[in-house]
């Protein structure tokens, strides 16, 4: 297995993942606006994403989007998306990308790096348990959708 950092040049490898990622979450299917998010994140260096590749294809990745932590004067970085192709599973790869994002947000001497997941999704929150993330009962999250 090989983890990459996807760049402009590759980003199309992550397109038909971040799609099936995007429609496992309940999104209809649109790859070029998939293809047209992903691109302006990475032109406008708002997120880096890690993308896995089993015998040269790609079959999982991650994606991080930079915040700050103003207390601690320093980045911080939300795991905003995940997703392993069906066929890839139970093989290492959320695992592989997962301590990635670690050894990233450590080289860039991050203050903490932080996930949501849906509270049925016992397979992820084992592995986040496994990799030493722990549930915050320290404070509320609020949100809004519009």
């Amino acid at each position: 297995m090989e983890i990459c950092t996807v760049t402009l040049a590759t980003v199309e490898d992550v397109v038909p993942l971040f799609n099936a990622y995007r429609q496992f979450n309940g999104q209809p299917s649109d790859l070029e606006q998939a293809i047209q998010f992903l691109m302006e994140r990475l032109q406008k260096d708002e997120s880096i994403i890690f993308l896995a590749y089993i015998e040269e294809q790609p079959v999982g990745f991650v994606q991080l989007y930079p915040v700050f932590s103003s207390v601690a004067m320093k980045k911080a970085f939300i795991l905003n998306d995940l997703f392993v192709a069906e066929h890839a599973r139970k093989r290492g790869v959320a695992q592989r990308l997962m301590e990635q994002c670690y050894s990233y947000c450590v080289q860039k001497d991050a203050r903490y790096i932080t996930l949501e997941t849906a509270s049925d999704n016992v397979r992820a929150q084992k592995l986040y348990d496994k990799l030493g993330m722990k549930i915050d009962h320290e404070v509320f999250h609020y949100i809004k959708y519009w």
